[in-house]
């Protein structure tokens, strides 16, 4: 069988077995939620077999030291850059690409192997289980409260919710926000693997928070202060987000000064600022 990825988000799915072979499903659930979208050409499907024909890859760039980004290239559906963070006692595949072959399983497996693959929300599945199967079965942590987006079953999946620490100093939480679920990693070495369910900003010093990034939906100013709140009740020095952005330094006060602009801007204290004088 083939390895059906949505062309839109890249999350893998399972295919639709007829007597004239496999076809994929007419429609990919997370691209039809509000927090996604379908493109004005309709729905797309590929696979990981298409793909490698076409010449995709994964490259690997280290971050900091025990830190890598992954990147397919050219970018397959949203595009994330997947993060190996590497400790003594393991590594954890954080919000998988959505394309792996045999050489990027080996970059990994050169790197140490990964002890456990985790995702940030359903929008960063990606190929999770192509994932697990080619690193030797590993298991796929997705949290219990956003479990019915997972499109594509596999004996690796694990649900999980609350905190949990996967590897020694490295804790997958739950923040909820953007979904229910959504989760980010403290590692012990001052640094927060956020997805985007905080979002780094181009300038490195403010990070944002939104239900839907593509349709521009907001959060409320009490989900915000609660996600801020709970991310940095641990202190942090440096955030990673999942298109490649970054706050490299005074990352966990970024957040408390970010968090105080949105809310503040959402609860009307700078209306002011949007009128001209009569």
């Amino acid at each position: 069988m083939a390895d059906w990825l949505c062309a839109t988000c890249a999350v893998e799915t399972t295919p639709i077995v007829t007597d004239a072979g496999e076809e994929p499903p007419a429609s990919c659930p997370i691209c039809e939620d509000e927090r996604q979208y379908v493109p004005p050409t309709g729905q797309r499907w590929t696979t990981l077999q298409r793909l490698q024909r076409e010449g995709e890859r994964v490259t690997v760039t280290e971050l900091e030291p025990g830190l890598y980004g992954l990147s397919s290239e050219p970018q397959v559906g949203i595009g994330q850059r997947a993060l190996l963070l590497c400790t003594p006692d393991g590594n954890l595949l954080w919000d998988p690409t959505g394309y792996v072959d045999e050489a990027a399983a080996t970059a990994v497996q050169d790197l140490g192997g990964a002890a456990v693959i985790a995702t940030s929300h359903p929008h960063m599945f990606g190929a999770q289980t192509s994932w697990s199967r080619m690193l030797g079965g590993v298991s796929v942590l997705v949290h219990a409260a956003d479990r019915h987006w997972v499109q594509r079953e596999d004996a690796a999946i694990r649900e999980w919710s609350g905190e949990e620490e996967v590897l020694p100093g490295v804790l997958l939480r739950t923040v909820g926000g953007h979904f229910p679920g959504s989760a980010i990693v403290h590692w012990d070495r001052g640094v927060v693997l956020s997805g985007d369910t905080v979002f780094p900003g181009p300038s490195q010093k403010w990070v944002t928070f939104q239900r839907s990034f593509p349709n521009d939906i907001p959060l409320s100013a009490a989900v915000v202060r609660r996600v801020a709140d709970l991310v940095c009740d641990r202190p942090f020095d440096r955030m990673y987000g999942n298109l490649g952005n970054v706050i490299p330094v005074d990352a966990r006060e970024a957040v408390q000064r970010s968090a105080e602009r949105y809310i503040g801007w959402v609860s009307g204290a700078y209306d002011h600022l949007t009128r001209a004088e009569a």
